[in-house]
């Protein structure tokens, strides 16, 4: 089978800007739609949000979700109809199981720095699951190992547990430095840029880019300058 390569350049992503809040959409979401770019096998929603000091989003409902939320900068405030109340700051990760349905707030509670963060929704192998939390503290990058495991199917020590078959990689690369990642028959991948610029094969990504792979083994990703990415390996 012939690879299948697409990249989804940052500038051409929907967009919305409400002041208190300037999103970008990878896939479909809210007012934003797109035929062409609805999701990617289970992986739904990729925004990536700023949200000004002292402001967020207040209590809304969620159902039949896996909601994992990545702060690049700044914290961010959460409560929820389960009783959890938390703040998660640059270098940690929530998932919320949505399961039959649950309220939740996000809230940047600085009065002075904005907060950046990906949210991301994956939708899960079953529906009414019961509603569930987890967040952790992520491992700090090593050289020798610059893809770490952050989500999986059976989840682990800092490691959260998707209700889907589908894993998360956190990446981390130096300028000039390579890593791989072996993909599965009949698996597809995407990279979505945080910050920094890579090569995946010969395809050169930058900050909020997404590349969807398809029909491919080893997957080499070089970093040009020092770069953050996360990889989503799905079924």
């Amino acid at each position: 089978m012939k690879a299948n390569v697409q990249v989804r350049r940052s500038r051409e992503r929907g967009h919305a800007n409400h002041g208190w809040l300037d999103s970008y959409f990878s896939f479909s979401f809210a007012d934003y739609y797109d035929a062409a770019h609805m999701q990617f096998r289970s992986l739904r929603v990729i925004n990536e949000d700023r949200v000004e000091p002292n402001q967020g989003f207040g209590m809304h409902p969620h159902r039949d979700m896996e909601i994992f939320t990545y702060v690049v900068e700044g914290s961010l405030a959460h409560k929820d109809s389960m009783g959890h109340e938390s703040s998660i700051t640059s270098g940690q990760v929530q998932k919320i199981t949505a399961g039959k349905g649950l309220l939740h707030s996000e809230f940047n509670a600085s009065k002075t720095e904005p907060v950046h963060l990906l949210q991301i929704w994956i939708v899960p192998s079953e529906h009414s699951l019961q509603p569930s939390y987890e967040e952790y503290t992520l491992d700090k990058a090593d050289e020798k190992n610059p893809l770490l495991l952050v989500g999986s199917p059976t989840g682990g020590k800092n490691v959260v547990h998707f209700h889907q078959d589908v894993y998360v990689y956190r990446g981390q690369l130096k300028a000039g430095k390579t890593t791989e990642h072996k993909l599965k028959p009949g698996r597809g991948l995407w990279l979505q840029m945080v910050k920094g610029s890579l090569h995946v094969g010969d395809t050169m990504v930058t900050s909020g880019d997404g590349l969807l792979l398809e029909n491919v083994s080893d997957v080499v990703i070089k970093a040009d300058h020092d770069s953050e990415f996360l990889l989503f390996d799905l079924a």
